[in-house]
């Protein structure tokens, strides 16, 4: 395994113009979810919020890790005027990188497997990365070994290693877990994340721990190694990101395909929520949570829209 970059720089305003692309990363709505627990037998006593992660500007979570590994980057002299940043990516992260290195001047370079989906390719391409595909097979760790391999074989590279950059789960430490404590007055008892490379997770627990160590922290997966909850990983099988620390997870509960299918086909059309597949996921992961306890505020994330996933044709079920 790669060792993990260890960084400490949240957000620096310094680098960041206030009428900037850069500045509307973050500061997301956090929304109820009335209408799901109504359908879902949860009592008033339990109630249901998720931050709308799509308002960020590339239209995913993702913006503000990109955002926070190039702003350490630079801050360190990693990258440069000039410099190519490369990444491996099953989508989103990838595209926040492909829209704010156009904003800031950087060329860049994408592993990703090969069936990721045409609106994600598409919107990619439009930014100008460039994208070298990788077996679908092998999923998100054979796109990672293939940007491993690259980056060895070029050091003029600067590989961003998001699943072993602690600038990734910082930036939801600084943000993410700072904005849900604030958006909910403190009053938030549960969280509830899904793991990609784990940096939502990780950071936002640890900030919402900081702030009440009794708040309950639970670690959402799909069920199996062969699962269509793209952005999601099935820990036991797959390479170990090294910015997830298993250690801030009170609980690890898992989530069904075919659940968050049904999950995201019930939240567009009853709380007018067009959500992609990670984030019904986690709405389905959220039930879970609520069934077991009397009362609390349980929050989650809603890492993108659907918009990126209208190929798939479960949406016509």
């Amino acid at each position: 395994m790669l060792s993990t970059i260890e960084t400490h720089t949240p957000f620096a305003p310094q680098q960041i113009l206030s009428d900037s692309l850069e500045s509307h990363v973050g500061h997301t709505p956090l929304l109820r979810l009335r209408r799901t627990a109504v359908a879902h037998d949860i009592p008033d006593t339990v109630q249901l919020y998720a931050k709308a992660e799509w308002y960020n500007p590339s239209g995913s979570v993702k913006d503000r890790a990109a955002l926070n590994i190039i702003l350490t980057a630079e801050a360190h002299g990693q990258l440069r005027p000039g410099m190519t940043l490369l990444d491996s990516t099953s989508g989103n992260m990838g595209i926040a990188y492909a829209m704010l290195a156009a904003a800031r001047g950087y060329r860049v370079m994408l592993t990703l497997p090969a069936n990721a989906s045409p609106e994600r390719i598409a919107i990619l391409k439009a930014y100008g990365a460039e994208l070298i595909f990788t077996d679908p097979l092998e999923g998100s760790d054979g796109a990672i070994l293939a940007a491993r391999r690259l980056a060895a074989d070029d050091p003029t590279l600067f590989y961003a290693n998001q699943y072993n950059n602690s600038a990734n789960w910082q930036a939801h430490y600084h943000t993410t877990g700072a904005e849900i404590w604030q958006q909910s007055y403190g009053r938030i008892t549960h969280f509830v994340a899904g793991l990609g490379t784990g940096g939502t997770f990780t950071g936002t627990a640890r900030r919402l721990k900081t702030y009440n160590p009794a708040i309950q922290t639970i670690a959402m997966q799909p069920d199996g190694p062969f699962h269509g909850l793209e952005g999601l990983k099935h820990m036991a099988t797959s390479l170990q990101p090294g910015i997830y620390d298993e250690s801030m997870a009170n609980e690890q509960i898992t989530v069904r395909t075919e659940d968050a299918y049904e999950m995201a086909r019930f939240l567009a059309r009853q709380e007018g929520l067009f959500v992609g597949i990670s984030a019904a996921a986690a709405v389905t992961a959220v039930i879970q949570v609520a069934r077991q306890i009397d009362e609390g505020i349980i929050v989650t994330v809603l890492p993108d829209n659907g918009l990126k996933y209208l190929s798939d044709p479960f949406w016509d079920d």
